[in-house]
């Protein structure tokens, strides 16, 4: 545990995390959708389930087509 490089590459998943989370956090907040804004702020993916959030299941629709 003592290795530098494992405190190197714990950093580096942490940063990773907490940028994806973030943006995941603040879209999540915009849509107004709060299941997901709990989700992803309980749950730890390093990043995974923030990244598929922000590029699957996120995708606002266009407000002009329900007019």
């Amino acid at each position: 545990m003592e290795d530098p490089r494992f405190y190197a590459l714990f950093m580096a998943m942490a940063i990773w995390s907490i940028i994806w989370k973030g943006f995941a956090l603040w879209r999540a907040s915009k849509n107004h959708q709060k299941v997901w804004f709990i989700v992803l702020l309980g749950v730890n993916t390093v990043g995974i389930l923030e990244i598929l959030y922000l590029f699957y299941f996120s995708k606002k629709k266009d407000k002009n087509l329900l007019r």
